[in-house]
């Protein structure tokens, strides 16, 4: 990867819609050509997906929230197939310290996410933090070619 790899990467976190010619525009080379470096970065695994940025309030959901689970490895082969399937897990972490899984999601009132904590007890402890405020929204990794 180089720096125009680096470039089209940025561009596409800050708009996964910008057109080929934009891009193009932007990093001195042809459509082809960006189409082609945008190609192999999807191959290569590097470019997973392109998604849209939502605003979770204007469509009713209003309560976002950080969930810790303290989780027994052996639980796991019946934990990730029971959390895929709740929409409203936006992400699911294995992470280290006393809690094993970290959560984000969202749900459209505490009465929901209580619910939903009762579920996941059945797996362990949990611990809740309900977020007042974002003050840095969800962004893309300011990568750096090394030379």
């Amino acid at each position: 990867m180089d720096q125009i790899d680096a470039k089209l990467i940025m561009l596409l976190q800050q708009n996964a819609r910008v057109s080929l010619k934009e891009l193009a525009k932007e990093v001195f080379l042809t459509t082809p050509a960006v189409s082609a470096r945008i190609e192999k970065l999807e191959k290569e695994g590097i470019i997973t997906g392109y998604s849209a940025k939502i605003n979770p309030i204007k469509l009713g959901y209003h309560i976002t929230a950080f969930v810790n689970l303290e989780l027994q490895p052996t639980q796991k082969k019946i934990f990730y197939p029971f959390i895929e399937k709740i929409p409203n897990v936006i992400e699911c972490n294995c992470v280290t310290g006393t809690y094993s899984m970290l959560m984000k999601v969202a749900f459209p009132s505490t009465i929901e996410l209580e619910t939903f904590i009762g579920r996941l007890q059945k797996f362990g402890k949990t611990q809740t933090q309900i977020v007042f405020s974002t003050p840095v929204q969800p962004r893309g990794l300011n990568i750096q070619q090394k030379n």
